[in-house]
């Protein structure tokens, strides 16, 4: 036998040592749980292209809306290290009207006078607050990070979050697919996790780079939205959507669960609509807010001096709730 054999031979006698070395628990491998989870029923499958035109048509189809709504606000985060609901929702209404026109109308729990009461057709918005005696005006985008909370809401964050818009003429897009965990009674075995399609907006690529704008998630077991992903110019997510309890509303499948997070400005609201009207024409003076004369407080948030308070309302009196 040559030397080459005879290693070879000692080798393949080694084997079976090896495998059962290697094969003890404890010593080379460990084992921990995982949640386990199982995947839906039925999957539905589609491409890009059919998916955008779901989106145009879903689009296309609401050019007005009205709904009654219960909405919870939430203010602060980890920079404050407190978060702050409102126990009881305010009720109220949304009105839409395209393009870009918002009205949100909210009254007080239990009392039911008006809370507050903001309007914007796009460019400009105002927002009065009743109980202070409190107005604001200003552009509709905040140019000033240091404002937080209620005063750093904008109608169009509210549209931009019922409203997802399919893809605009200055956007690229692409899709990628992963999987999501809707939220299921913790008692249930064998945790549902759906997969979704992710379709990402981007901006036109400005040589090689190009920014996301947004990224919209399908859910793959009815093909609708579960949660919208909105980005500022440092590509930090500054609108979080989640949509949820789909409802028909004659021809409209539209969510009746709406929560939106602002994470930048420590604002979170979660609105519930309880009725819905859709397609139906709206007068011009719906999108109308006259700010009283007698209004103790107006601020301009565009103004360079007045757009550095942090609460408006409360340095000219009474503190504010919010």
């Amino acid at each position: 036998m040559t030397i080459k054999q005879a290693v070879a031979c000692g080798l393949l006698a080694m084997t079976p040592a090896l495998t059962g070395c290697l094969s003890l628990s404890g010593l080379f491998t460990h084992t921990h749980s995982v949640l386990k989870t199982r995947l839906p029923d039925v999957v539905y499958n589609s491409t890009l292209d059919q998916l955008l035109k779901q989106a145009d048509d879903r689009s296309a189809a609401i050019q007005s809306m009205t709904v009654i709504v219960q909405v919870v606000a939430c203010s602060g985060g980890s920079l404050k290290g407190t978060v702050k609901c409102n126990n009881i929702p305010f009720s109220g209404y949304i009105i839409i009207g395209k393009p870009e026109q918002i009205r949100l109308i909210l009254n007080l729990p239990v009392i039911m006078s008006r809370a507050m009461d903001m309007v914007s057709d796009g460019k400009a918005f105002k927002m009065l607050i009743p109980p202070e005696n409190c107005a604001i005006t200003g552009s509709d985008v905040v140019t000033n990070s240091s404002q937080k909370g209620l005063y750093a809401l904008r109608p169009g964050v509210i549209l931009d979050s019922l409203l997802i818009r399919g893809l605009e003429p200055d956007q690229v897009v692409s899709m990628t697919q992963d999987s999501w965990i809707p939220q299921q009674p913790k008692s249930r075995k064998g945790v549902v996790e759906d997969p979704d399609y992710d379709i990402e907006f981007l901006s036109q690529p400005q040589g090689q780079v190009a920014h996301t704008l947004r990224v919209v998630h399908i859910d793959r077991v009815n093909l609708l939205p579960w949660r919208q992903d909105i980005y500022n110019a440092d590509g930090k997510v500054e609108t979080q959507a989640t949509y949820d309890k789909y409802q028909k509303f004659g021809e409209i499948n539209f969510p009746t669960k709406i929560e939106i997070q602002r994470p930048l400005d420590e604002l979170g609201l979660t609105i519930t609509i309880t009725k819905a009207t859709f397609n139906q024409p709206l007068l011009e003076d719906q999108f109308k807010l006259d700010i009283p004369e007698n209004t103790a407080h107006l601020t301009n948030m565009d103004d360079p001096t007045s757009g550095t308070i942090k609460d408006p309302c409360a340095v000219h009196g009474t503190q504010s709730p919010h």
